[in-house]
């Protein structure tokens, strides 16, 4: 099966599908029925709304990504009551090592994405207690009026790259940080932030050269 490998300005666009959706809805539901942890947020409907809407994210992540990546779907979403996946999505085994994933995924009112957007991930979980974690898949979803769903694949992370300071940057809780559009927020708790333009593209195939949507896109 031949494989492409892209630079670090490059990353790809596949469409979603409403299959895709459907079982991310479902997964969402379930983890809602079962999820026997309250959360502080969880206090009114709105709160539950935003509650619904991350996790919705996070399941359509691991949709896509297993069917882009030919893997096993999941088959929980966050909260479930069959317990933790301590942070291993999934697992691919290459010929030099295996990789044990965990899928980052964000909603972006955009696609055309910049090299110096950034991914956070909390320092709670990098160092969480038999993590097995050892990369990150990143992955941006819009909304085109045109075509619908969009997913922009960015590509993995190096958990131990960025533990060691070799990408990404740490910031303690209650730092300050200006967006793009010069709006700011507090950091609630200690946090890794990494530039789009420092993730490493995904291996591009030619099954996923034909899924409906492929195009290459380069960061601004």
């Amino acid at each position: 099966m031949e494989q492409t490998v892209l630079n670090h300005t490059t990353y790809i666009q596949i469409s979603v599908s409403e299959n895709q959706k459907l079982f991310a809805r479902e997964l969402v539901e379930h983890s809602l029925r079962h999820h026997h942890v309250s959360n502080i947020w969880d206090k009114n409907e709105n709160q539950l709304s935003q509650t619904r809407m991350l996790r919705f994210t996070g399941s359509l992540g691991e949709t896509v990504f297993a069917d882009t990546y030919h893997l096993p779907r999941p088959i929980r979403s966050f909260g479930a009551i069959d317990g933790q996946d301590w942070g291993q999505d999934f697992i691919i085994t290459s010929e030099e090592q295996n990789f044990s994933l965990d899928i980052k995924s964000m909603k972006r009112r955009s696609g055309n994405l910049a090299a110096d957007y950034v991914l956070n991930i909390p320092a709670s979980q990098l160092h969480k207690p038999n993590s097995k974690t050892t990369h990150y898949f990143c992955i941006s979803f819009h909304q085109s009026e045109t075509d619908g769903t969009i997913a922009s694949m960015l590509g993995f992370i190096d958990k131990y790259a960025l533990q060691n300071g070799e990408v990404g940057k740490f910031y303690k809780a209650g730092s300050k940080r200006i967006r793009s559009d010069q709006t700011s927020f507090i950091f609630n708790e200690d946090t890794y932030e990494i530039l789009l333009g420092d993730i490493d593209p995904p291996v591009v195939t030619d099954y996923i050269k034909n899924l409906k949507g492929f195009r290459y896109c380069q960061l601004r």
